[in-house]
């Protein structure tokens, strides 16, 4: 197994690295998971891997009952003080993707941004398995990630990025082919101090993700494209929708 250093990569500055783009599409994205996930006000909603709330506070806005949860403390904090400013309830909940602490509860939930395939196979599979435990019957999941079949005809094997206070972000990528990982390793270069981070993403075009849904136990999974189109070769991203017996 490779290494992933959760706790280096998940912080200010990867909030500072992405938070201004996933802020300014995080409205289109609450409107395509109210349309694929046939959201109505009262429906109570996980968002798994939350982060800093973009989509948990957009959500509670809308009328539904969410609980937001993540691993970082820093980006619930940022949730918490996000929605406490907007006087919105939402539940944040610092845990553990792949032990949830609810058996039942939800009518929807979300794992969206590419939240999902950070473990040995064993344990992504077991995170499934854990959001079918938390749905209630009839209950229906979206999950959006990279799509393999995209990425094969455009991988970057790195990426150079430059934050507003001159810190440089070098993302390193190699592939996988045994595994269909995307093993990553990212310097950020600050005041002449280099600080490296090891991490990893399983990748999935969409019959594999599918057959482990319902694995997990699924009735139903259907593919989309990033927009909520018909899954096709040309599709950057794949989200699955899956619902539950």
């Amino acid at each position: 197994m490779p290494e992933f250093d959760a706790t280096g990569l998940f912080d200010q500055d990867y909030l500072d690295l992405y938070g201004a783009d996933l802020d300014a599409r995080a409205d289109a994205e609450a409107d395509l998971l109210w349309r694929l996930l046939d959201l109505r006000p009262g429906m109570t909603v996980l968002d798994l891997a939350c982060g800093h709330g973009r989509l948990s506070n957009r959500l509670a806005r809308r009328g539904c009952r969410v609980t937001g949860l993540d691993i970082t403390p820093v980006f619930l904090d940022r949730a918490r003080a996000a929605a406490a400013g907007s006087g919105l309830q939402v539940d944040y909940v610092l845990g553990d993707m792949r032990e949830l602490p609810w058996t039942g509860e939800f009518d929807r939930v979300v794992n969206w941004f590419s939240s999902f395939g950070y473990f040995a196979d064993a344990d992504n599979r077991r995170v499934l398995a854990e959001v079918r435990r938390v749905l209630r019957p009839g209950g229906r999941f979206a999950l959006e990630t990279m799509h393999l079949v995209w990425l094969l005809r455009d991988f970057r094997e790195s990426v150079r990025r430059e934050l507003p206070d001159g810190t440089v972000v070098l993302d390193e990528h190699r592939l996988d082919a045994l595994a269909a990982r995307s093993v990553g390793r990212r310097t950020v270069s600050r005041n002449g101090q280099d600080r490296v981070v090891s991490y990893f993403i399983r990748l999935f075009a969409y019959p594999e993700l599918a057959d482990w849904l319902r694995a997990a136990g699924f009735a139903q999974v259907a593919g989309f494209g990033p927009a909520g189109e018909p899954l096709t070769a040309e599709s950057r991203r794949l989200i699955v929708v899956a619902d539950s017996r």
